[in-house]
């Protein structure tokens, strides 16, 4: 039986998961014979599984009551060591607060950005790091971590590396860019209009198809992107999380705005040409983790308009910001950081 239990809490979303990762491969490296439990939500239980990082992957629905309650009940049959709330929202920390964790650990106040939050923790933490991957290595730290961030690997599942195979293999396409016009809110999107115009650039200039990678309700976005793409013809992609890893590990390189994606194709290994407005690079950017504590990979390469102010209002429109970046830019950044290929 091991002598420590953890309760890990991050529910969403996948980009967020991504940067969770590096911290949670910190307490296991430093307590590898503990038990480490990671409460997520449903849709993400097979990421989380693909990082092996967690003893057991339990999920809960925070729109079903139902699911709560039996996530809860679930909760307070353990007695833990510490819960680790890595989200800080109100949904988040009410878990292991309802479920009876005795000492629980998140952010303060100067972190969190839902009001009165921390009152549900025993231990609130103030962090100093800037990117969000830093800040949750200062939890693991005070949970007894070693060190906050360690290495990890994700696991391509059989099935899905076949059904990618499959997929490629069928449009007879080997070497590929994989752009990723979406990004939950549209105010953080580059006009799809403008990844058109990069696809046609890219297919011109350096023979290379792309693959447009988009999420549920993201149809017509990415429709848009083929449309202004000409005939350079790219391939749309909507399929499940396992074959999208293995479409995004064998890309030459991703673009895309702060999206889950990109942030799941950087963690694979994938070069990154990552497009930023109202959201800060330094908190959110690529993460590299041959790079920690780093704002951003020396290796990516990260657009951003000088003197943007960060916010998180979401928008339906693209933010001013992101028409500040232009498409000759963002291929010139592609076609360095592929090197050259031909």
């Amino acid at each position: 039986m091991p002598e420590l239990r953890f309760l890990v809490v991050r529910l969403g979303s996948l980009g967020d998961i991504v940067h969770t990762f590096p911290a949670v491969a910190g307490l296991r490296q430093s307590f590898p014979n503990s038990e480490i439990v990671w409460l997520t939500h449903p849709r993400w239980q097979f990421l989380v599984e693909s990082s092996s990082l967690a003893s057991q992957v339990w999920t809960v629905e925070s729109r079903s009551w139902s699911s709560l309650r039996e996530a809860i009940s679930r909760v307070r049959k353990t007695e833990w060591t510490a819960s680790i709330d890595y989200q800080g929202l109100w949904k988040s920390a009410s878990l292991p607060f309802l479920g009876g964790v005795k000492r629980r650990i998140g952010f303060s106040s100067a972190t969190i950005r839902e009001f009165a939050v921390p009152l549900l923790y025993t231990d609130r933490v103030r962090s100093t790091a800037r990117h969000i991957a830093d800040q949750n290595g200062e939890l693991s730290l005070r949970a007894g971590a070693l060190r906050s961030l360690a290495t990890f690997s994700l696991h391509v599942p059989a099935a899905g590396d076949a059904t990618a195979t499959k997929f490629l293999q069928d449009a007879v396409v080997a070497r590929y860019i994989v752009l990723s016009p979406g990004g939950g809110w549209r105010s953080k999107c580059w006009p799809p209009e403008r990844f058109g115009a990069l696809c046609g650039k890219i297919h011109g200039a350096l023979g290379l198809r792309c693959i447009v990678n988009y999420g549920p309700g993201e149809n017509e976005l990415a429709a848009a992107v083929r449309a202004a793409s000409g005939e350079a013809d790219p391939l749309l992609y909507g399929g499940e999380l396992g074959p999208l890893m293995g479409v995004l590990s064998r890309a030459l390189c991703v673009v895309g705005g702060d999206t889950g994606p990109l942030h799941l194709a950087v963690a694979l290994g994938t070069p990154a040409v990552a497009l930023f407005g109202p959201t800060d690079p330094a908190r959110n950017g690529p993460y590299r983790q041959a790079n920690p504590r780093t704002e951003a990979s020396a290796e990516d390469i990260v657009f951003r308009a000088p003197g943007v102010t960060t916010t998180h209002q979401r928008g339906g429109q693209p933010h001013p910001s992101m028409l500040a970046i232009e498409v000759d830019s963002v291929f010139e950044a592609v076609r360095r950081r592929i090197g050259d290929i031909r």
